[in-house]
């Protein structure tokens, strides 16, 4: 028998909450995403969360602490050799990353040789880069000779932008196949191969919603496989079922930025499941994260806690709502890449007469673990399940 009939799981991706342990490992030493932001923008107003717990787990501007937090609350450490959006959400899952995927500031002359001998098509760009920029500086150039534009972050991501008059949407996705077949070789551990396509004229481009991610799979039997293994329903909202190549989903809601995912999921709440709710909302990492924009992010927070309210009215009392983040990524830290903190972790059901303070959690795992053992399913091998401590 299950302790709640339905989980919602939303990850606010890159909302770190303080430097790990490790951080001087990975170049991080005074990371921390949601301190900062506060810091910057003097104070965050964030009532809801505030009222959930999120100053209890440590004092954040603006954020008052709740003497009667309506959440369970404490802060995870990534155990997994990484700090990058795959990572940290197949560890959610119950799986440990040991060998981190790669990052390059250049692709592989061998490898761009490959695209271009498969597609047929010339490769320009091969850097890192924003994507609105390089498609504001190489899109006209692609116009011309229909050249795919290659590029990259810092994220292990190779991302191809193409002009859908140009290169319709259906190549483009076998365009990716392609790169996706050639980058399987370990030697190269690239994360993710994302379609990126665009419209407009010169000076006017612009990213449409068509984009796609084509994902390694999953090293190992997560949760989610559990879970659907077990009958169980897994909606994926968002880039998750990307994130995942499909595994372990039944049901992929696509959206188009965060506003649209707190409106898919809020309009999810009203069908009928048993099972994982699972959502992403990328914003605060693509669009703000990475730009170093800490005045987007925090109204992009501060907007999250405005639509909050909605979720928490449709909670059945029968539902568990987690709210956690996969990784950092500050945005007044030095580069563009994420960085290794603790994350978040506010757990809320309407049986709760007093939220309290949880045990630090040592993996995100422990998320996984507590959702198999809600619904009985078989246990991932790493991640203590907290399920117990959460039920009043």
């Amino acid at each position: 028998m299950t302790t709640f009939n339905r989980v919602f799981l939303i990850v606010l991706d890159s909302v770190g909450i303080g430097e790990a342990p490790d951080a001087a490992d990975f170049n991080d030493i005074g990371a921390d995403t949601l301190g900062h932001i506060a810091t910057h923008r003097n104070g965050l107003h964030m009532p809801t969360m505030a009222e959930l717990g999120l100053s209890n787990i440590r004092q954040i501007e603006g954020i008052k602490e709740s003497k009667h937090p309506k959440a369970h609350f404490t802060k995870m450490q990534e155990a997994s050799n990484g700090k990058d959006t795959m990572t940290g959400h197949w560890e959610i899952m119950g799986l440990h990353i040991d060998t981190p995927f790669r990052t390059f500031e250049q692709f592989p002359k061998e490898l761009i040789d490959k695209i271009e001998e498969r597609t047929g098509r010339k490769v320009i760009g091969n850097k890192p880069a924003s994507g609105t920029e390089i498609i504001k500086e190489l899109g006209p150039h692609h116009l011309e000779t229909g050249d795919l534009i290659v590029y990259t972050s810092a994220d292990s991501v190779l991302q191809i932008a193409a002009h859908e008059e140009v290169i319709s949407v259906k190549e483009l996705y076998q365009i990716c196949e392609i790169c996706r077949e050639l980058t399987l070789d370990e030697k190269y551990m690239i994360g993710r191969v994302i379609a990126r396509p665009f419209v407009g004229k010169p000076g006017h481009f612009e990213r449409t919603a068509n984009r796609h991610d084509y994902a390694l799979k999953p090293f190992g039997y997560t949760v989610m496989n559990a879970l659907k293994d077990g009958g169980f329903d897994v909606l994926a909202l968002g880039k998750i079922s990307d994130i995942y190549d499909g595994e372990g989903v039944t049901k992929s809601i696509r959206t188009n930025d965060n506003n649209d995912g707190m409106e898919k999921l809020i309009e999810s709440m009203d069908e009928e499941f048993t099972g994982l709710n699972f959502l992403n909302l990328v914003d605060f990492d693509a669009k703000y994260g990475h730009r170093r924009d800490p005045d987007g992010y925090g109204q992009a927070l501060e907007t999250f806690d405005q639509q909050l309210p909605a979720v928490l009215t449709k909670l059945k009392d029968d539902d568990l709502l987690i709210i956690t983040a996969d990784h950092g990524n500050d945005p007044t830290h030095h580069g563009t890449d994420h960085t290794r903190e603790y994350v978040p972790l506010l757990v809320y059901h309407n049986g709760i007469k007093r939220g309290k303070e949880l045990a630090r959690r040592q993996t995100f795992a422990d998320i996984g673990a507590t959702v198999a053992a809600n619904f009985n399913v078989k246990m991932p091998e790493y991640g203590v399940s907290f399920l117990q401590e959460i039920k009043s």
